[in-house]
């Protein structure tokens, strides 16, 4: 195996990455990724730090992986080019999950009956289909590494069970998709899945509610678009001509998942969906106000009942 030093990152991207483009991306992701730690703390959402924040971590990881064997001058080799495949490749799974989640929230407000799933059911369907996804990207990657590392070795194996984790994510997005497309237009039509049961909430769509819609509609898709990308990408092989066409890259992985995020960061659910959620911060305020209210009422009659 030759030392790290003396290999030309050319020879492992086939191209040398755009040293510019390399610290947009990372500017771009980190900047987000610190935009939605701050929304997460202040609209106390915590299960955003887990699925988006974790995600742009990781592409910030990744990206800094790809402005490092930018700088052809330093003597990189291996090192940045390993870190960056299986970042890369595995980033946006966690950030695939918030959508799930927000989701979720819009079914129990606008009403269970129209949705295929219950709610709850799509949290443990589509995020579990999400889990194996990362374990089964992260094995390939980390198969794909090792064998970059090795002369002898083949990093088309990684490949290959890398693509079987990004099939996986594939399919558990369009089967997203299609329920989620079902459950709006059944909702627009007012055509239930089942009778709405007594106990079931069917709340007003209003401007917020339309403008998440919207941001989830968006950030699907472009996660749809990298999902898809990739799957060509390593269908076509570790050395195929997709996968060492920057361009490609650039646009349909970086640019997509870049736009994912800040479309969240923008059509946020603590801003959007702040009114309907019970954990939301304001609605938090708002119920304790009412409590402490109720309390001194209570108090007050108490009061007047010994005198």
């Amino acid at each position: 195996m030759l030392p790290s030093t003396t290999i030309n990152p050319g020879l492992l991207y086939g191209y040398i990455p755009s040293e510019g483009v390399c610290a947009t991306f990372v500017a771009l992701f980190g900047l987000s990724t610190l935009i939605h730690i701050g929304e997460a703390i202040y609209f106390k959402l915590w299960w955003i730090l887990p699925t988006i924040v974790l995600g742009g971590v990781g592409e910030v990881i990744g990206w800094a992986g790809r402005l490092w064997s930018s700088k052809t001058y330093l003597g990189n080799g291996r090192d940045p080019y390993l870190i960056q495949i299986s970042t890369t490749i595995i980033s946006p799974t966690p950030i695939v999950a918030a959508n799930f989640v927000i989701l979720g929230i819009l079914i129990r407000h606008l009403g269970t009956h129209y949705s295929r799933l219950n709610p709850l059911w799509y949290t443990i369907v589509f995020c579990t289909a999400d889990i194996v996804a990362l374990i089964v990207q992260a094995i390939g990657g980390g198969s794909a590494s090792k064998a970059v590392q090795s002369d002898d070795a083949n990093p088309e194996v990684g490949g290959h069970i890398m693509l079987a984790g990004i099939v996986i994510q594939l399919v558990a997005i369009t089967i997203y998709v299609s329920l989620a497309f079902e459950f709006i237009y059944r909702y627009y039509t007012k055509k239930p899945v089942r009778p709405k049961s007594e106990s079931a909430v069917e709340g007003p769509l209003d401007k917020k509610i339309e403008l998440m819609i919207f941001g989830l509609c968006l950030s699907t898709i472009c996660i749809f678009i990298r999902a898809v990308y990739r799957t060509i990408e390593l269908s076509d092989g570790w050395s195929g001509r997709i996968i060492r066409t920057e361009v490609y890259f650039n646009v349909l992985d970086g640019a997509m998942i870049v736009i994912a995020m800040y479309t969240i960061n923008f059509f946020h659910p603590g801003i959007l969906l702040g009114h309907i959620n019970p954990g939301h911060r304001k609605n938090r305020k708002l119920v304790d106000e009412s409590k402490d209210a109720s309390d001194v009422e209570v108090s007050g009659k108490a009061n007047q009942s010994v005198v």
